[in-house]
């Protein structure tokens, strides 16, 4: 582990102007970044008294092997330029507000013929408007069960919507009235806007002048003696408010807030806010993080600093192309405290907005009392992932630790990559490669590779293939180190700049045998190799005539299976798809006049080849380009018989005893 005083910068050479600075680890990769006021006070201080660092601080200036900055004009620009370093190199030491999900909104397509509602996960698009976020798409459903009765909108996809329009005939929801079936006619593409556009007033807070129609209606209805009807819209008032109550009224001035709180111990926090559009509760999210502060800085007011920065963001790029009336930073950000640097952020904020943001704190009234209650939530939410995790964070340390005893590794394993090769006699050969960091699963640095060496004569070769993909993924190791300062392509990373700790293969002495050899050409020696073999769960190790054998009950073997485990689902799961790919396009190949484009038209039409084998020589010619000697020719090379021979013959022999 590099000494913080092999690379301290010389004394008076870092300047005292505001700006933003990256640590980076031996390897190149940057492993913090961080702004300043002054640059020299703050990196001097990192430097001072290293036993006085927070726990983390400390350990990412251990980790470091070196450190440079950026000067900048101002403090607002060193925010936009820090946030921008955050996204693009996504450094391990700083906090990221990542979600364990993604949360679901509520969207309305009205930049369709008909709009759809539908939850919706991902960046905003043009022309559609937006609802939530909520905390589970099962709540989303259940607004739209709650609200499709009174406001008779489509929710089926498109293909559903084109499918039953060529048929003239509406799905269940068209039946039972929870949909107006504009598929089939029953309104008009105007009328079915106008649905929508009242579902989405509803949403947006304009309910007192829908529910006093829907009111005025039922009236109306029982005084004409149309009790049927009065009944049904007294049912739809019921769903109204039923809708209703699920949205708190917190102000009465129909205020645009987000309300931000925090709690905290020595090592982790929990974020919890509370999105009030229209002055009512639309949605709430949730956070837990490790903390990492940075020397002299007020601990509450860098959370505040830190969430604004990166959540806002990330919110505003994600809301890039949606409407005014979706605009993800609200007029006012309620925090528990204002950072040293409010102003500025509050400067940043506003230009993310296009207009005016006003960032404070609660003093009294209903907004302290809402302060007060997503506090709670905070250190409710806190709690709970303490028991939570507890036993869990334990079992995950003690197996790591038993990794590196059993292996007489210097260090805990804390980063494991497995290998795992998936074929059928030879054909299809591929491989997956998972990561565990800490135990658990990292899957955004999963990888897929096709082999390419594999043997043509129908025989497998998985020696060949591990020694195929680890020098593949290592290649790339070395590529990253030797360039550390080449741009990665737009919306890649450079994962694999990080070698891992252990490297496990899925067999026994040959396979591991081929990896290291291909460490040692590589001339990678700080990558220790392992094979678990199935059979009897051996650990084998390079060079080592016999086995390891682990204790049955050690976390370190069951940490070890399930890493081996994952490989091999992972492995299954794309060699089934490339295999279903290779025998769909084989199945067609041989159709005269049916290129690739066609075919790749005609699968997704139908979703699927049985679909599609089950589909009449109409409905294939429905597929632009498809003609009628195309389609039975499909349907020939699908194995399916020609449907003008057998019915024909029947005719004719009936007309024959006819006639006769």
């Amino acid at each position: 582990m590099p000494d913080p005083a092999t690379y301290r910068p010389a004394p008076g050479s870092i300047p005292v102007e505001p700006g933003v600075y990256r640590f980076r680890d031996p390897h190149g990769r940057v492993i913090y970044v961080g702004k300043a006021k002054s640059l020299r006070s703050r990196l001097n201080s990192y430097f001072a008294d290293i036993a006085g660092l927070a726990p983390r601080t400390r350990q990412m200036v251990m980790a470091a092997g070196s450190v440079e900055w950026t000067v900048v004009s101002t403090e607002v620009e060193a925010l936009q330029l820090e946030y921008n370093w955050i996204k693009e190199f996504d450094p391990r030491f700083n906090i990221r507000y990542r979600d364990d999900k993604s949360y679901p909104v509520l969207a309305v397509t009205l930049n369709e013929e008909y709009p759809r509602l539908m939850v919706y996960r991902g960046a905003r698009r043009k022309g559609v408007r937006y609802f939530g976020p909520y905390s589970h798409a099962w709540a989303i459903r259940e607004t739209l069960d709650l609200l499709t009765r009174v406001f008779p909108a489509r929710t089926c996809s498109a293909g559903v919507f084109k499918r039953h329009r060529q048929i003239d005939r509406p799905c269940l929801l068209g039946y039972i009235d929870k949909c107006s079936a504009p598929c089939v006619g029953r309104v008009s593409a105007e009328e079915h806007r106008r649905i929508v556009l009242d579902f989405c007033d509803f949403l947006a807070g304009k309910t007192d002048r829908l529910i006093r129609d829907l009111e005025r209606q039922m009236n109306a209805a029982a005084e004409e003696l149309d009790f049927e009807r009065a009944a049904r819209l007294r049912d739809d008032v019921g769903a109204l408010r039923r809708a209703l109550e699920k949205q708190t009224v917190v102000f009465g001035d129909g205020t645009d807030a987000d309300v931000v709180a925090f709690a905290d111990d020595e090592l982790e926090a929990a974020v919890q806010v509370f999105h009030v559009r229209g002055g009512r509760v639309r949605g709430q999210r949730g956070w837990i993080v490790e903390k990492s502060s940075e020397p002299g800085d007020d601990n509450q007011g860098q959370l505040v600093e830190q969430f604004l920065t990166q959540f806002y963001g990330d919110q505003a790029e994600l809301g890039g192309a949606a409407d005014e009336s979706t605009n993800p930073v609200p007029r006012q950000v309620l925090v528990p405290c204002l950072p040293d640097n409010a102003d500025e952020l509050a400067t940043w904020l506003s230009a993310l907005r296009g207009s005016r943001v006003s960032l404070r704190v609660p003093q009294r009234g209903d907004k302290r009392a809402l302060a007060e209650t997503v506090r709670r939530n905070a250190q409710d939410a806190l709690a709970q992932h303490k028991l939570k995790r507890a036993g869990d964070f334990t079992a995950r340390t003690a197996a790591l630790q038993s990794i590196q005893d059993a292996l007489g590794l210097s260090d805990a394993p804390l980063r494991i990559e497995c290998v795992d090769i998936s074929h059928v006699q030879g054909t299809d050969v591929v491989a997956s490669l998972v990561v565990f960091e800490d135990g658990l699963p990292r899957k955004s640095d999963y990888r897929h590779y096709a082999i390419r060496e594999a043997a043509g004569d129908g025989r497998s070769d998985d020696v060949a293939s591990i020694a195929e993909v680890t020098r593949r993924r290592f290649y790339r190791h070395l590529h990253d180190v030797q360039h550390p300062t080449e741009i990665a392509p737009e919306g890649k990373s450079r994962k694999f700049a990080y070698p891992p700790n252990l490297y496990v293969v899925d067999g026994g002495a040959p396979q591991v045998n081929a990896a290291q050899a291909v460490l040692d050409d590589l001339g990678i020696t700080d990558v220790a190799v392992i094979g678990l073999a199935k059979r009897l769960e051996e650990v084998w190790v390079p060079a080592e005539p016999d086995p390891l054998i682990m204790p049955r009950n050690s976390e370190g073997l069951y940490l070890l299976q399930r890493v081996r485990d994952e490989a091999h689902r992972f492995a299954i799961a794309y060699h089934r798809s490339k295999r279903s790919k290779r025998m769909t396009a084989s199945a067609l190949d041989s159709v005269r006049g049916l290129g690739e484009h066609r075919r790749k038209a005609l699968v997704t039409h139908f979703g699927s080849v049985a679909r599609l084998k089950q589909a009449s020589v109409e409905e294939i010619t429905a597929v632009p380009g498809i003609g009628v000697a195309t389609a039975r020719a499909v349907l020939e090379a699908l194995g399916v018989p020609s449907q003008s021979d057998a019915p024909e013959a029947v005719i004719g022999n009936d007309q024959d005893k006819v006639s006769g």
